[in-house]
């Protein structure tokens, strides 16, 4: 029997008809047409036809947004690769910075979504006169290596991080949900950013073999005016993508954050432990607090993209609990970090860097002991999820302000 007869014979039972077209959607939809025909009058045929028929009618109404939106992408993609190779050409001569490269592609994905979801004016001249500040500030400090200036280099592209939160936001800054689809926007760029420029990087691995056989060494040339430009661009094309609703990161972001969580929480017993065994002690190495710290960054950056992609649901699963205790072992972690900050600056003085440390540290603290009270609330069902993202969302303002002021201040301070 075909599919024809099939869907005419099933016109009552609406389940029948759904799995047939979660079968073969093709066979489904070719089949449809001569169905609908002979049988005009069909309610139920009459709403699978606007099902099967609406994207390609609104397609047809709406598709000079999309081809604006492409060709307005297209436009900041150029002038962003233009832009990162001028800005390469004087970090070359040791004239600038080399974080001004981050000039050359952050403003160009503010500006897209500037385009894309037009703020108020206010908003508007906000993000520009903060870019145009950041860039001048930047570029008047005194081009060395001392502490402050260091700590600059690492806290500005935090603080360009949050211009840009605000770009995303628009008019919506203060809404959690908005606040909320950023985090995840983040997720999804990196992820497809990186599949992205791994298939670049076998391109450009390819090219540059195959003219090494005709004994033409372009690897110099082909770095400063192809891979530079391409990788500037393909961020512009990334925040595109993600922004234009792309099914590949959104399907997998969900699963690599709960592939994710078990695995640190996993590593990061195991290590702790050996820590333990070992005796190291973050009170007296340096090095080794810096890494404690840096493990606390990557504890309490896995944790935040699973909340995000953690959902609504009401219903508590196995994530929620591995989640929960990832929390509890980052306040373990971020204490030790906090008290041996505390002893080396009672010990040894104040520094940028020990005060910046401090910093962070009590902020992080701070973040997730709110994470932890409103999972506890969840938990024992006083809550739903909601808190657990507020928690997350409204705190992203105090890092980006954190960073602004190390940024603005500490060379000053620490002249």
């Amino acid at each position: 029997m075909d599919m024809n007869n099939l869907i005419t014979e099933n016109i009552a039972n609406p389940h029948e008809l759904e799995r047939m077209f979660r079968k073969d959607p093709k066979a489904f939809k070719k089949s449809f047409t001569h169905a609908w025909e002979q049988n005009p009058d069909s309610h139920v045929l009459a709403v699978w036809y606007e099902r099967l028929n609406f994207k390609e009618t609104a397609h047809t109404e709406k598709a000079s947004l999309p081809q604006k939106g492409f060709l307005f992408m297209g436009i900041l993609a150029i002038l962003a690769g233009i832009s990162t190779r001028i800005i390469f050409h004087f970090v070359e001569q040791q004239a600038i910075a080399p974080i001004n490269l981050a000039f050359g592609i952050l403003p160009f994905i503010a500006a897209y979504f500037v385009y894309n979801n037009t703020p108020k004016k206010n908003v508007l001249y906000i993000l520009a006169l903060l870019f145009l500040i950041s860039g001048f500030y930047l570029n008047m400090l005194p081009l060395n290596y001392k502490d402050s200036i260091i700590l600059v280099y690492l806290h500005l592209p935090i603080f360009l991080w949050g211009l840009i939160g605000l770009a995303f936001t628009g008019n919506e800054y203060s809404k959690g949900s908005t606040r909320l689809a950023y985090l995840k926007f983040n997720l999804e760029f990196f992820i497809l950013y990186a599949s992205m420029a791994i298939s670049g990087m076998l391109l450009a691995a390819l090219t540059l073999q195959l003219f090494r056989f005709v004994d033409l060494d372009i690897e110099e040339f082909y770095f400063r005016n192809v891979i530079l430009f391409g990788a500037a661009a393909l961020a512009i094309v990334a925040a595109y993508l993600v922004s234009m609703n792309l099914k590949l990161a959104k399907n997998i972001t969900p699963y690599i954050a709960k592939i994710f969580s078990p695995l640190v929480l996993a590593t990061l017993l195991v290590y702790l432990i050996t820590v333990i065994w070992v005796g190291k002690n973050p009170f007296l190495d340096r090095n080794f607090l810096i890494a404690f710290n840096g493990i606390l960054l990557g504890v309490l950056a896995v944790t935040i993209f699973s909340i995000t992609e953690s959902g609504t649901d009401e219903k508590k699963n196995i994530s929620d609990y591995i989640n929960f205790a990832l929390i509890v072992l980052a306040l373990i972690i971020d204490s030790v970090a906090l008290s041996a900050i505390v002893f080396r600056l009672s010990s040894y003085g104040i520094t940028p860097n020990r005060l910046a440390v401090l910093g962070v540290n009590i902020l992080i603290c701070g973040n997730l002991i709110w994470i932890m009270v409103s999972y506890m609330r969840f938990l024992q069902n006083k809550t739903g999820p909601s808190t657990i993202q507020d928690a997350v969302t409204k705190y992203l303002p105090v890092y980006a302000l954190w960073a602004a002021f190390v940024t603005f201040t500490f060379p000053f301070i620490f002249n």
